[in-house]
């Protein structure tokens, strides 16, 4: 793993501004692996003016060209999976096959998505007397989640460089190590200098200071909903656009006719997955109640074979959340079946995978994101009842529906407020628009939806 002492700003690494640090901790043996520096005000102002200078020549770039570079990132992030796997299992604490699995590969798989569609979007169309130009809408402060590193700073960047749009990228704090390796990859592929800048640093100091910067055009932040609404008041005081990729409490809707097994066995390994770590993860299962007990039985059981399967979360805050939902969720009535909120290490900031059953849609543990390895199961009557309880939350960003026919599952899944929805086990397609409906946020990532999100319209009538 390359260190560096420095931000990496208009194409070079550059020392910091400020003397100050943050130590990058392993979640699972809690010992200190690197620092990086605490970026300031002054670093973000140096970001923002690189790219701003960057930003006249990069949109001028045809957009083949753009893609080309793109895909050249997407070569160099490939060269290097087992670095970034490796890096991202240090700093977030994944297991290490999951992080080649889905933390490295599936960032080349976005990257390289964008540099075809660099090269094959239409970027001039021309209705009746008009042409239609989509421009580049300018300089794109993005500011990225710890639960996919590496996927969320190419979901944002990507895009935004195919748009001819250049880049201010303030990664979490928690996980930085692989955002400064990206950094490197960018300057390998031969991206311009000061279309890509990096800062790292604190998200109430560095990362308000770019959103509220005069010089972005553009704020791009995923993470938590009340964050979120902080970064939408400071852009919309600007006038400044946002893209928002917030919470979520997905619904895994399991009705009379499903494949039971499957479905419940599938909905346990998505809560698992990332130690629970998904904003869009299935956290609440709803179950007919003539299949209630045997598919409590069925999780309960599936929920114990990840015990050694799945890592820790990342930090000592996130573990003491996680335990205390689990704990709330008792006090309220919740019947614990696998797991609890008990270490079940002594060294690392593990929770055990946890099923809370008998839980009602007006519980805590029922409407609020848990982020970690908690599945609640809730029963409903009939299917009105249960799109109630699947739309009863703040929130919309993914779910799911199981059926004994696509059919059925479909017309179900029209009826759910949620952005994406996975029909029988559906597969994630990196092309297809990832949002959500209501306070999970505002605009869509991924394909060409999620490049339109970095683009803004100029009419020429003739």
């Amino acid at each position: 793993m390359k260190a560096h002492d420095g931000m990496y700003i208009d194409g070079a690494w550059r020392p910091a501004a400020g003397t100050g640090t943050i130590e990058v901790v392993n979640p699972a043996d809690e010992q200190v692996i690197d620092r990086v520096p605490a970026g300031t005000a002054e670093d973000v102002d140096a970001a923002v003016r690189a790219a701003r200078a960057a930003l006249p020549g990069w949109a001028a770039t045809p957009p083949a060209a753009r893609g080309a570079l793109i895909g050249a990132l997407r070569d160099v992030l490939a060269a290097r999976r087992q670095e970034i796997a490796e890096t991202v299992t240090a700093e977030l604490g994944a297991p290490l096959t999951f992080s080649q699995r889905v933390h490295a590969d599936l960032p080349v798989a976005v990257a390289g998505s964008y540099a075809e569609l660099a090269a094959g979007h239409v970027f001039e169309e021309r209705i009746g007397n008009s042409t239609v130009h989509h421009e580049p809408i300018g300089v794109v402060g993005a500011i990225t989640p710890w639960n996919y590193p590496l996927h969320q700073i190419v979901a944002k960047v990507a895009p935004a460089l195919a748009a001819g749009c250049t880049v201010v990228l303030k990664p979490a704090e928690d996980t930085p190590l692989v955002a400064q390796l990206f950094a490197e990859a960018v300057h390998e592929a031969g991206i311009p200098a000061g279309v890509f800048n990096l800062v790292t640093g604190l998200g109430p100091v560095a990362g308000q200071a770019l959103a509220e910067h005069e010089g972005v055009d553009l704020v791009s932040f995923t993470g938590s909903t009340a964050v979120g609404r902080s970064i939408a008041a400071t852009a919309g005081a600007a006038v400044k656009k946002v893209a928002l990729e917030l919470g979520g409490k997905s619904a895994n809707v399991i009705l009379p006719s499903a494949d039971l097994g499957r479905a419940v066995a599938t909905g346990v390994a998505n809560v698992m997955s990332n130690s629970g770590q998904t904003c869009s993860a299935w956290t609440r299962m709803l179950v007919h109640t003539s299949q209630y007990d045997e598919a409590v039985g069925l999780a309960a059981e599936a929920a114990a074979k990840y015990g050694d399967r799945i890592g820790p979360l990342v930090s000592a805050r996130q573990r003491e959340r996680v335990r205390g939902y689990i704990e709330k969720g008792v006090a309220e009535g919740a019947r614990l079946v696998a797991g609890g909120p008990e270490s079940p290490r002594e060294r690392g900031w593990y929770v055990s995978p946890t099923v809370l059953a008998d839980v009602t849609p007006e519980m805590t543990v029922a409407q609020e994101e848990i982020f970690g390895p908690v599945l609640s199961i809730l029963r409903y009557e009939d299917e009105e009842e249960a799109l109630r309880i699947a739309n009863g939350t703040v929130y919309g960003l993914a779910g799911a529906v199981w059926a004994g026919d696509d059919g059925e599952a479909v017309a179900f899944a029209r009826r759910m407020d949620t952005g994406q929805v996975d029909i029988n086990g559906g597969r994630f397609n990196p092309l297809a628009p990832f949002g959500g409906y209501k306070q999970s946020g505002v605009g869509r990532e991924l394909g060409a939806h999620g490049l339109a999100e970095y683009l803004q319209t100029k009419s020429l009538q003739f």
